[in-house]
């Protein structure tokens, strides 16, 4: 087996450790109609332009309602 074959097995296998706790506290049941949607922290752009553009500051996470708009549209995928 060569290097980066090994490497990448490596990766994988410690990346399954972690899955199972990312999905920990994740809510299986969808939001009530009309009901509030649970906070959800969201990674800071790198880009200052999209940074601005949102109205955001920091540079680890921030909230949906930290975003300075008039409107947020959320659309929410149902995969499983």
């Amino acid at each position: 087996m060569n290097f980066k074959l090994i490497a990448l097995l490596i990766t994988a296998a410690m990346a399954a450790l972690f899955i199972p706790a990312g999905f920990a506290e994740v809510n299986t049941s969808p939001p009530t109609e009309g009901g509030v949607l649970p906070a959800i922290d969201l990674g800071v752009p790198r880009s200052p332009e999209y940074r601005q553009y949102l109205g955001i500051s920091g540079d680890k996470t921030f909230t949906i309602p930290e975003i300075k708009a008039e409107i947020v549209l959320i659309e929410i995928f149902s995969m499983y």
